[in-house]
């Protein structure tokens, strides 16, 4: 099963997400469900990259973590409004699509939201 956690700031508002596992819908190059989760995380990553580094006079790229079957990525604090504002949208497009994803696929796809504490942004806390 893949598990979709997003991340939540103290005002409610996404500031990340985290991708795990695979999706078992289908055998490795025929899993249409791991494919399209993987797809649209991949697509929001690099989203995030591009309008961040176009808005932000500093370096401001999201944190990303990658390994095999998991991907984090997180939004680092001290963003501009511009730049909050853009990176909540395309954190909200990715939640909209892997909600109707884990709609279609409930057995392959699970979505939860959490709320995170950083010391730096680079070190995910669970906070209450």
């Amino acid at each position: 099963m893949i598990r979709v956690t997003f991340w939540q700031g103290k005002d409610g508002n996404l500031r990340g997400f985290t991708v795990t596992g695979h999706a078992g819908y289908r055998i490795k190059g025929e899993d249409i469900v791991c494919a399209a989760v993987s797809a649209l995380a991949q697509t929001t990553v690099l989203s995030l990259q591009e309008h961040l580094r176009y808005l932000e006079k500093e370096n401001k790229e999201p944190v990303v973590t990658l390994r095999e079957g998991d991907l984090q990525c997180l939004v680092p604090d001290g963003l501009s409004p511009a730049g909050a504002g853009t990176a909540g949208v395309i954190l909200r497009t990715l939640e909209i699509g892997l909600q109707a994803i884990a709609t279609d696929y409930a057995q392959h796809v699970r979505v939860e939201y959490k709320k995170y504490k950083t010391a730096d942004c680079g070190k995910l806390t669970q906070g209450s």
